[in-house]
């Protein structure tokens, strides 16, 4: 076994304290690529759905954007299965759109050009279908949130969600 020389334990040392030194300065660099924390927060939001009644609507942000929550009704959950799937300019059955068909949850821009449909309150015009309706281009949608007239090309898009055993919803 040969000895270490002097040489050598400096190479050693040098390399080694080397690579700690880098590795120590791309740390904040790697580090910061991971999201905030704020970010993190944003990420999923909860709502409790026991006081919103049946036939109403709330919109809630998630991610800095409206989702539109409704509570349907039996005549609205009806009405939207019944639609002919070849007349949709984006076919999507109910059943797919809605876990639990009284709960339409929704995010509430436009896929036309972003803009926030009106609907959500009651006083607001529902368009030709009694969903949604777009006042920047006229698109109108149905009680599933299907595109039915205007320029949309796409429904509006169903968030990833899950029911919790509260009786509330968790968004993302």
């Amino acid at each position: 076994m040969a000895e270490v020389g002097r040489r050598d334990f400096l190479t050693y040392a040098t390399v080694t304290l080397g690579v700690v030194g880098t590795g120590l300065s791309l740390w904040p660099f790697i580090d910061s690529m991971n999201p905030a924390a704020d970010t993190k927060a944003l990420s999923t939001t909860e709502i409790d759905l026991v006081p919103i009644q049946v036939g109403s609507r709330i919109t809630v942000q998630w991610r800095g954007k409206p989702v539109f929550i409704a509570h349907r009704t039996p005549q609205q959950i009806e009405q939207a299965r019944q639609v002919d799937l070849a007349s949709l300019r984006d076919p999507e059955p109910d059943e797919k759109r809605a876990i639990k068909p009284e709960w339409l949850i929704v995010v509430g821009i436009c896929t036309h050009l972003g803009c926030i449909p009106l609907g959500q309150k009651s006083a607001d015009p529902h368009g030709d279908f009694d969903g949604w309706f777009c006042p920047c281009h006229g698109s109108h949608y149905d009680h599933s949130a299907r595109i039915r007239k205007g320029p949309a090309p796409k429904n509006l898009e169903v968030p990833k969600y899950a029911f919790t055993e509260k009786g509330g919803v968790k968004i993302g």
